[in-house]
């Protein structure tokens, strides 16, 4: 079979699963090796670059899938009916944040970080599917610990964690002072 059949399979069971598929289930059902897929799923995305399709094919940790450029996104909105848009608030953010960085982590663990109660929180972001259980934590209670999911990587664009920004030590102690602020304008008042 010649790369141009491999390619339209793979483009195929891409359009179709619509959601991530992982580089060994497409090497089984083409009975390739996973390197092979790896090519081939490479020469696409490049393809598609350089003809500037309205599609492109994201990879996903060892997975790929293929979805709509995010710059198409006012034109799918005046085809379908609005996308429900999930707004994440600065509360949303932070755990979110901390649940990246951290995972897996406990609800009292982030309220330990937070100062607060994030039951809300964590829901919501559980909820919007960028946060999930992981199981739990082997300890009285067995708490459960959560972590990032799929989603979350798709929404931040990034392939894995370890593609998250790292903070540098000045960018923390900036960070750790406008806390000790906030904290000092909240017992004021």
């Amino acid at each position: 079979m010649k790369a141009e059949q491999y390619q339209a399979i793979i483009e195929g069971i891409l359009f179709t699963m619509g959601d991530t598929v992982e580089i060994t289930r497409l090497a089984e059902a083409l009975e390739l090796e996973t390197e092979q897929v790896r090519k081939l799923v490479r020469r696409m995305t490049e393809r598609y670059e350089q003809e500037d399709r309205g599609i492109q094919i994201m990879e996903i940790g060892d997975a790929v899938q293929m979805c709509t450029k995010k710059e198409l996104y006012e034109y799918l909105i005046k085809v379908a009916k609005q996308p429900r848009q999930h707004v994440l608030t600065d509360v949303l953010l932070e755990t979110l944040s901390i649940i990246a960085y951290k995972q897996p982590i406990t609800r009292l663990e982030i309220e330990k970080i937070r100062g607060v109660s994030c039951a809300h929180a964590v829901n919501k972001l559980v909820e919007y599917n960028l946060v999930c259980e992981l199981g739990r934590l082997d300890a009285p209670g067995r708490p459960l610990l959560f972590g990032t999911t799929e989603e979350f990587l798709r929404s931040f664009g990034v392939q894995s964690i370890e593609e998250l920004p790292v903070l540098n030590q000045d960018q923390m102690e900036e960070f750790r002072q406008q806390a000790e602020e906030e904290m000092n304008l909240k017992l004021n008042v």
